[in-house]
């Protein structure tokens, strides 16, 4: 598989997951505030590495 490929699934990953996982966690900080925290923060975090992932996939060359 081609190694640009494989990060473009790993971006998707982050972000989308860390997206639901940030959702989750608000819904969740009703019943429990530091389930909720840490689903919400943990989230965050995972979003903000797909974006960070982005820029470094934007810099790389196209493999052959």
């Amino acid at each position: 598989m081609n190694p640009n490929k494989r990060l473009e699934t790993w971006i998707w990953i982050s972000i989308y997951g860390g997206l639901l996982a940030f959702s989750l966690g608000w819904f969740v900080e009703a019943r429990s505030v530091p389930v909720g925290l840490a689903l919400m923060i943990g989230g965050a975090l995972a979003a903000a590495a797909g974006v960070g992932m982005v820029y470094l996939r934007s810099r790389r060359g196209d493999a052959p």
